[in-house]
């Protein structure tokens, strides 16, 4: 009991720990760059766009999301040194 307990609470910090951004990808490379960059960090992270929502860390999910669409990034940690490197995929 005390083992789900303590998960249970270790989940609501993630969720307050939610960043979200919108991206977007104009080519496959950048998808690539972008797909190195994201598995660098033990954080996990989802992509959505409309009701699909992938891995953000899967080449064959992000490709599924398509080139030149606004996806939202959702980050469950610390999203600071991240943001700063993923800064060209962000959408204005």
């Amino acid at each position: 009991m005390d083992t789900l307990l303590e998960n249970l609470k270790m989940e609501m910090k993630e969720i307050k720990a939610m960043n979200c951004f919108n991206v977007t990808f104009r080519n496959p490379e950048e998808i690539l760059s972008f797909l190195n960059t994201v598995e660098k960090y033990d954080i996990t992270m989802d992509m959505k766009r409309g009701r699909l929502v992938v891995d953000a860390k899967s080449l064959l999910g992000l490709m599924n999301l398509g080139l030149n669409n606004v996806a939202e990034l959702r980050v469950y940690g610390d999203a600071n040194q991240l943001r700063q490197e993923i800064s060209r995929y962000i959408a204005a």
